[in-house]
């Protein structure tokens, strides 16, 4: 194999290689030592390309530049290494199924839940569909991904060029889940409710809350007792906001918890 990943390499200078080799044989069957090491020291992408863990029997989890771990890998805590949930909006196979039943298929709210919970905790998504042997993507699956386009649309803030926060889920109401860009936090509320507890954020005097795709700003309060200290936010009606599935709010002025 390590010819024709030369030539893809030098062909069309990917910025991420992706290798599916963990199972079956040892790494010295493989040759990915010796790849690799061309790959950071030789290669024309050797100053920019990134690699997962999967090159050869026991490497997954331990080596690459993030971890994949198994597939459908979500922790669901942060972790001190760069990683990746890859994962298929079909259940049960990674390729195309004429057998396939509409219960096999994740539902936008499992696939923004596995989006929220995965960015949340440092890691990327590789969110897989399986093309038919025409190379055509089956209705569902253009469905699920026109989808998450449009809930991206409105919400990328909250994902694209995010951080973990000091919290990734909230420790009063689940299904909340933190990212952060710069001086603001994110809290994706898997969940619609009128009336919204956070355990998370430290009260400011100056401290702004907005919905993502809604203009204005929030109504909350604080909210204390022996136990804990906690902001009430107050939504707005659903009629008004523009998406289906998991709603962002975006929280400005904040104070690390």
């Amino acid at each position: 194999m390590m010819p024709e990943l030369t030539e893809l390499v030098m062909k069309y200078q990917p910025e991420v290689l992706w290798s599916d080799g963990e199972e079956g044989a040892e790494v010295d069957y493989w040759g990915s030592l010796e790849f690799l090491a061309w790959l950071y020291s030789d290669s024309p992408v050797k100053d920019s390309v990134v690699t997962n863990d999967r090159w050869g029997k026991g490497t997954a989890c331990k080596h690459g530049d993030f971890f994949t771990c198994a597939d459908r890998y979500n922790p669901g805590v942060l972790q001190k290494h760069k990683w990746e949930n890859a994962m298929t909006v079909d259940r049960k196979s990674w390729g195309h199924r004429r057998n396939m039943a509409i219960e096999d298929i994740m539902t936008m709210e499992e696939l923004i839940e596995n989006l929220a919970s995965t960015v949340s905790c440092g890691g990327n998504l590789l969110m897989n569909v399986g093309p038919n042997r025409d190379g055509i993507i089956d209705p569902i699956f253009e469905e699920r991904l026109r989808g998450m386009g449009k809930w991206l649309e409105v919400n990328g803030e909250a994902i694209y060029g995010t951080t973990p926060w000091n919290c990734q889920n909230d420790t009063i109401t689940s299904g909340v889940w933190y990212t952060s860009k710069g001086v603001n936090a994110y809290a994706i509320v898997l969940n619609w409710t009128q009336q919204l507890e956070l355990g998370c954020l430290t009260p400011t005097t100056n401290m702004a809350l907005s919905l993502l795709g809604l203009e204005g700003e929030l109504e909350w309060k604080e909210a204390k007792n022996k136990q804990e200290t906690k902001i009430v936010i107050q939504f707005p009606l659903k009629r008004l906001v523009k998406t289906e599935w998991a709603w962002v709010i975006k929280i400005e002025n904040i104070q690390t918890p």
